[in-house]
C-alpha cells in the first residue's frame, strides 16, 4: 500500500498553476469584415491616430504640418517589422504606414490630456461669457434670471392622462 501512495505522490504535477492558462483552448473568433485602419499596438505612454495627408488626390500639407506641430510623430514601417499593413511607397512619407490618404501617427498621452484640458477651459470660458452677457442684458425687473439653467427636459403629455 505504501508503494501505491508513493506512486500517487510522484505522479502529482509540480508545475506552478500560473503556467496553466486557457490560451491554448481559446475559441475561434467569428468572422468580421476586415478594417483598413488596423494599427500596431502603440508603445507605452502613446496613442496611435490616423491623420489626413490628402483629400481627393491633393496633398493636405496644412493638416499634416499642424498635426506635427501639435506633437504627433509619423509611424514608420521599420519600427514594426512584424506588422502587415500598407505603407507609402514613394515621396516625402515613404516608409510610413498609410491607407487611402491617411498616415499613421503617434502622440503622447500627456499631450492628449493637456490638449483636452485646454479645450475644456476654452469651452468653459465661452459659456461663462455667454452667461455674463445674458445676465448683463437682463435689466427689466419683471424678467429677471438669477442663474442660468443648463438642463433640458422633454416630456410628452402627463402621466395623469393615460388611457
Amino acid at each position: 500500500m505504501t508503494d501505491a501512495i508513493l506512486d500517487g505522490i510522484n505522479s502529482i504535477s509540480r508545475k506552478p498553476r500560473a503556467k496553466n492558462t486557457r490560451d491554448k483552448s481559446v475559441r475561434r473568433k467569428p468572422w468580421t469584415p476586415p478594417t483598413m485602419l488596423d494599427a500596431p499596438p502603440a508603445p507605452e505612454g502613446y496613442k496611435h491616430r490616423w491623420i489626413r495627408a490628402e483629400v481627393r488626390g491633393f496633398d493636405d500639407r496644412k493638416n499634416i504640418s499642424a498635426r506635427l506641430r501639435e506633437g504627433y510623430e509619423l509611424v514608420r514601417q521599420d519600427e514594426y517589422p512584424d506588422f502587415e499593413a500598407p505603407i507609402v511607397d514613394s515621396g516625402k512619407y515613404e516608409g510610413v504606414f498609410g491607407v487611402g490618404g491617411l498616415l499613421l501617427a503617434r502622440i503622447p498621452l500627456e499631450t492628449i490630456a493637456e490638449r483636452s484640458a485646454y479645450f475644456n477651459s476654452r469651452s468653459q470660458d465661452q459659456m461663462q461669457a455667454v452667461d455674463n452677457d445674458m445676465l448683463r442684458e437682463n435689466s427689466h425687473s419683471s424678467m429677471t434670471i438669477s442663474k442660468p439653467e443648463r438642463q433640458s427636459r422633454v416630456t410628452f403629455g402627463s402621466k395623469d392622462k393615460e388611457e
